[in-house]
């Protein structure tokens, strides 16, 4: 079994997100990412410092961490990307 690359790994907590409505608890989103707890915490903070995530206190909820149209945009450019390799097989 292959490893998942950087971007991958990126792209899959930032999918997690998308699908839960745009916002998830830290929990779940940990638990739904597959990383150890310090690779997930790693992987967190790079997300927040380039703003493809934010967190939120929510009164009735509590922190939820929120997917950002910077974070959308990553996704889609990662979608286009991927489409592009498989069409010309490389």
């Amino acid at each position: 079994m292959r490893k998942r690359d950087k971007l991958k790994i990126m792209r899959d907590i930032l999918k997690v997100i998308k699908e839960n409505h745009m916002h998830i608890k830290m929990t779940p989103l940990l638990r739904k990412s597959n990383l150890s707890s310090k690779r997930f915490a790693d992987y967190r903070a790079e997300l927040l410092q380039k703003e493809l995530i934010e967190e939120r206190e929510e009164r009735k909820t509590g922190k939820q961490i929120f997917l950002t149209s910077k974070g959308m945009e990553f996704l889609e450019k990662y979608k286009a990307i991927i489409n592009f390799v498989n069409e010309f097989e490389l």
